[in-house]
This record gives C-alpha cells, sequence and structure tokens, in this order.
C-alpha cells in the first residue's frame, strides 16, 4: 500500500520502459538522445524519482512513432499526477484547474482529484454517505460541516465549490463512466435534516438516467455483504496496461493499492456486491420512493408575508 504519486510514479516508469523496449533503444542510447546521463533514465523507468512533462515529452520524441496521441496525452497527464512534494508536483498541478484552492486542499485530496480527472472509469462501494461526484451542493455541505466541524464558513464554501467542480468529469468528452453501489443506509441517513435530504434523493434519480452513470442500491435484506469491509474506489485508465488503482480512505490518510492480488481481490468483490445489488431501474425506484417519503418530513416552505393593505 503507496501514497499516489508513488504508484503512479512506478506505473510511469514501466510504460517508458515498455515503449523504449519497443524502439529497440538500450537506457544508455536513449540517455544519449536526450542529452541525460543514463541513470536518469534508470530512476524514471523503475519510479524512484520524479519525471516533468517536459522530460516526458522529451523521451516520446526519442521514442517517435511507437507512441499514439493518446498515449502521449495520457502519460503527460500521469506525470503530472505522478509528481510529489518537492518534485516539483505543486507547480505543475498549479496548471489545473483546483490551482486555486492549493492552500485548502491535503497532499491526498489533489492526488485523488487528479486520479479522477484522469480515469476512464470509477467503480465505488459507499456505505456511509452519497459519492462527491454525485452530491448536490447543499447535501456536501451538510457532509462537510458534519465531518470538519468548527470549520469556518468561507473554508466550508470552497470545499463545496471543489466537490462540485470535480463533477465535470461526468460531462467530460469522453465523461468519466461511473459504477456506484450505495448502501441503503447511505440513502436513509438524514444528511442536513429533511429536505436537503429529499433534494439529493431526487439529484440521484436525474443522475442515475445519464448513460455514464450505473447507480444501485444494495439493500438492507441483504445482510452481510463484502462492503461491510470499508467503501473503495477503482480507477481505471484508457490506453495503458495495469494502470487500475484502488483507493481506500481513512481518517486522515488515503491509501492507494496496485499490486495486481489487490486489484483482483477488489474487482471480484465489486462484482460481487453489484450482483446482490438491486438493478439500476428497481434502485431508482426505491431512491424515488425514499425521496417522496423525505418531502413529506421536511417542514413546509414559509410562506411569502401578505403585501400590505393599501389605504
Amino acid at each position: 500500500m503507496q501514497h499516489g504519486p508513488a504508484v503512479r510514479r512506478r506505473k510511469l516508469g514501466e510504460e517508458l520502459r515498455a515503449l523504449r523496449d519497443r524502439t529497440g533503444l538500450t537506457s544508455g542510447e536513449a540517455a544519449r538522445i536526450v542529452g541525460w546521463h543514463q541513470s536518469k533514465i534508470s530512476r524514471i523507468e523503475t519510479g524512484r524519482s520524479g519525471v516533468k512533462p517536459e522530460d516526458i515529452r522529451l523521451l516520446l520524441d526519442a521514442y517517435g512513432s511507437v507512441v499514439s496521441p493518446e498515449q502521449r496525452a495520457l502519460l503527460e497527464a500521469l506525470a503530472v499526477s505522478a509528481a510529489g512534494p518537492g518534485a516539483g508536483g505543486d507547480a505543475v498541478r498549479g496548471r489545473q484547474w483546483w490551482h486555486d484552492y492549493r492552500g485548502l486542499l491535503p497532499q491526498e485530496y489533489r492526488d485523488f482529484i487528479n486520479l479522477e480527472a484522469g480515469a476512464r472509469s470509477a467503480r465505488t462501494v459507499e456505505l456511509s454517505v452519497v459519492p462527491g461526484l454525485l452530491q448536490t451542493a447543499e447535501y456536501a455541505r451538510a457532509v462537510t460541516r458534519a465531518a470538519l466541524g468548527g470549520l469556518p464558513e468561507p473554508k466550508v464554501d470552497a470545499l463545496v465549490d471543489v466537490r462540485l467542480a470535480r463533477q465535470s468529469v461526468l460531462r467530460a468528452d469522453p465523461p468519466l463512466q461511473l459504477s456506484a453501489v450505495l448502501d441503503e443506509a447511505v440513502l436513509r441517513r438524514q444528511i442536513g435534516g429533511p429536505g436537503v435530504m429529499a433534494a439529493q434523493l431526487r439529484h440521484l434519480v436525474e443522475v442515475a438516467r445519464l448513460p455514464q452513470v450505473r447507480l444501485q442500491v444494495l439493500p438492507f435484506s441483504v445482510g452481510g455483504h463484502l462492503g461491510l469491509t470499508g467503501p473503495f474506489v477503482i480507477f481505471s485508465f484508457p490506453n495503458i496496461a495495469d494502470l487500475d488503482v484502488v483507493v481506500l480512505d481513512h481518517l486522515t490518510s488515503s491509501l492507494y493499492l496496485e499490486r495486481k492480488e489487490d486489484l483482483e481481490a477488489y474487482s471480484a468483490a465489486f462484482r460481487t456486491i453489484q450482483a446482490h445489488a438491486l438493478p439500476p431501474r428497481d434502485s431508482s425506484d426505491l431512491i424515488g420512493s425514499l425521496a417522496d417519503d423525505a418531502y413529506k418530513e421536511a417542514p413546509p416552505c414559509p410562506q411569502p408575508p401578505s403585501p400590505p393593505a393599501d389605504f
């Protein structure tokens, strides 16, 4: 288990080594072409050091036609997310949309956003709260206040803005393909009160209609299930083999799993959990029914005051 940048440095190095092998170049020959010492090539390919996007471009130019435009774009993006603290990572990430929030977001959250932004698909199991990509603003605000009690309102507002900005991946071209399984407890937990919860449930019904979203509910009737060990996200990426990453969130940190056996175990667990969940249509019907119940519990909206009598 490693933190995000270390995982992606290793993956990036493996891909660069595979591309060099396809050209027939030795590491020494590649180093001479780009004007480096051979040890730098070795450190990059083994993931022992970070690499700047401009260095990636030099290597890919040297490897020529073996690199497709899609691979080039993804490898450069991977270099951005693989650059850790002290290796120019913050400066590189500054070109991303979350640059304005860099003083507020911990490194692990920025790593997660980088993964999410570059992924082709995400599979997630949630036990407690609606996934961030599917939250309404008021629900996100209530979750943030509960999780980070005492945070000043301007910071709460900024974190909600980040949460909503992340959701653009669902409408990108191409969009992130999201498969989410929510424990029924997620839908019944009254976060923010009945009104906020009712609006959130209605939003889930709407977003579940998007072709890139597959939303399922794991009902209480299933009883015990594999997901009880904790929520997780599996990110998959285009054009690069074996780049999948499992993200496990903890109270003070996130862990990234990229060993083949871990990926296989979590992928199998997701398939099993998904098979026990309600089909998407039945899930939407359940969510809609719970939304109706929540609206009934919500306090009535205050009536506007009557206009003054015209004397």
